[in-house]
């Protein structure tokens, strides 16, 4: 969770958290319009050409938009609900959003991107005390306690999170979308558990992602994105992820298994791998950018963009029952991460066989 206060703020009842979160998303359909604006006017752009198959220019303004008015709300409240927000995050948020907006106005060399997201990591994870310390009865075989092991774990994790949720951002609203279904999930989780500020924190968060999807998803009334997250915002949302699926997951603030995070943020994790894999068998260099994402199957296979995307975020929403809700409903955990390799290793091999599963994907789109 974000704050570090006990469980003293009653104060924020339903009403509150709904109200602000209303604002939140108004706000920020707003302030991502006049950011368009003045992106527009500066030449602040994501120009089509190459592996960007979008048809104009469009600004990559959206993730700036989402944090400013996400940190501003939560420091603001905490004038009223005594919130605090740990420094670690806010230092770590603001790391990734300036390296990610410098990226979007002048590429920046991919390993000064990479540096940046290990000292991210440990800001996290050293000063903000965001460790994995186990990952609970994930195998079937007992507690899975991390150790000494806990720290360079968890800093590997962040990073891995924070790539791969990068790594995701290819179609109009899918990076959007597949972040909103996770933080739906923690929040329920949060609710289940009646971790009434953390519920408040997710809203507003939730709040600011539609804000933004309300100009970058597909829709009858909008063929195309008129923003787009950008690197800042797609390494900031990964940032996000992170942070809660440790600090949720991990005691003394555990409202979600170890498990059931492995599913929720499922999606872009195993997509991630699959594409490292190939590319190492092809010999090519793993982060190499190129169209082999799992969304890019669908495009090849002749679906429309739109159609891809919420077929995949219903994908993602289904993963994300699967743990939250089987935990819930009492399968063992040790199944549940069984179940989790054999998807994990079941998406690598797709990844792999691409152009079977491409054909069959043509038949169900014809």
């Amino acid at each position: 969770m974000l704050t570090s206060a006990s469980h003293d703020l009653l104060n924020i009842t339903p009403h509150i958290w709904i109200g602000v979160s209303v604002a939140a998303f108004l706000v920020t359909v707003i302030v991502v319009a006049l950011a368009r604006q003045l992106a527009l006017k500066l030449g602040v752009v994501d120009a089509p050409g190459g592996r960007k198959q979008h048809d104009e220019p469009v600004p990559p303004v959206g993730g700036i938009a989402i944090f400013t008015i996400f940190i501003a709300i939560l420091f603001g409240s905490g004038i009223f609900l005594s919130t605090t927000i740990p420094w670690a995050l806010i230092v770590s948020l603001g790391i990734i959003l300036l390296v990610g907006v410098i990226d979007d106005a002048r590429e920046i060399d991919a390993r000064i991107k990479f540096a940046t997201h290990f000292l991210v990591a440990a800001i996290l994870v050293i000063g903000g005390g965001a460790q994995i310390t186990s990952l609970g009865n994930i195998l079937g075989f007992g507690q899975m306690g991390l150790g000494w092991m806990s720290i360079p774990f968890s800093i590997a994790c962040v990073v891995y999170i924070i790539n791969a949720v990068n790594m995701m951002d290819g179609l109009d609203g899918l990076a959007g979308g597949n972040a909103l279904i996770v933080f739906l999930w923690f929040g329920l989780s949060a609710f289940w558990h009646g971790e009434t500020e953390t519920v408040f924190e997710i809203a507003i968060f939730c709040a600011g992602l539609l804000g933004f999807l309300f100009y970058n998803a597909r829709s009858p009334w909008r063929k195309h994105a008129k923003v787009f997250l950008g690197d800042a915002g797609s390494m900031g949302i990964g940032v996000m992820i992170a942070w809660f699926a440790i600090t949720l997951s991990q005691t003394p603030h555990q409202v979600i298994e170890p498990v059931s995070v492995a599913w929720v943020i499922a999606l872009p994790i195993i997509d991630a791998f699959g594409l490292l894999v190939a590319r190492l068998r092809d010999h090519k260099p793993p982060f190499a950018p190129d169209r082999r994402h799992f969304h890019h199957h669908f495009i090849h296979a002749g679906f429309g963009v739109a159609s891809t995307v919420y077929i995949i975020l219903c994908w993602s929403a289904i993963l994300g029952a699967i743990g939250v809700l089987g935990v819930k409903l009492g399968v063992p955990h040790g199944v549940l991460g069984w179940a989790w390799a054999v998807l994990w290793l079941s998406h690598a091999a797709l990844t792999i066989h691409a152009k079977k599963f491409i054909g069959l994907l043509s038949k169900a789109a014809q």
